[in-house]
């Protein structure tokens, strides 16, 4: 690979970096080539994008963009490593268990995973981060509290009106 096209890489990963605020690095070593293009596809159907590189290119991109906000990352950077880029949270963490679960092994290893400015280090994160609450479904969940009194109240007066309403014809 010639300076230029490592060049080009480590701006196409910076551009990655920039424009999600969660990604993954996983191992993906012992996956044979059909595993790795079910994986991609999975990832494809979820919009989740999947990049494979090599380490050192995507620490550079890293370090070049925000040293220290990514520094917790670097340690999962070894052997063969594919970056899952997600607008959603959980939606890698989701798409690596069911393709362990479909496979029946251990394979992708999730090395780290990095949610909206925290460093998430190790496989045994996995499941944690498959029940992680997105922004929508905590916005859904504060709508459905604040709603509930108001149709208690709705529901209430609705009965009282019902009731007057039978109390009138029954006179």
């Amino acid at each position: 690979m010639t300076k230029d096209q490592k060049n080009e890489v480590i701006e196409a990963l910076k551009e990655k970096f920039s424009q999600y605020n969660n990604f993954y690095v996983t191992d993906t070593e012992s996956l044979s080539v059909e595993q790795v293009g079910k994986l991609r596809r999975a990832c494809f159907d979820k919009q989740v994008e999947m990049k494979v590189a090599k380490n050192t290119l995507i620490k550079k991109a890293l370090e070049s963009l925000d040293s220290e906000k990514y520094a917790g990352v670097y340690d999962s950077l070894h052997k063969v490593t594919a970056l899952m880029f997600s607008e959603n949270p959980k939606e890698p963490a989701l798409i690596i268990s069911s393709f362990r679960k479909d496979s029946k092994g251990e394979r992708p290893v999730m090395k780290a995973a990095f949610i909206n400015g925290d460093v998430y280090m190790g496989d045994n994160n996995l499941v944690t981060l498959t029940k992680i609450k997105t922004k929508n479904e905590l916005i859904g969940e504060v709508i459905g509290l604040l709603q509930s009194p108001a149709k208690r109240v709705i529901a209430a007066l609705l009965q009282n009106a019902e009731k007057k309403a039978e109390t009138a014809t029954a006179e």
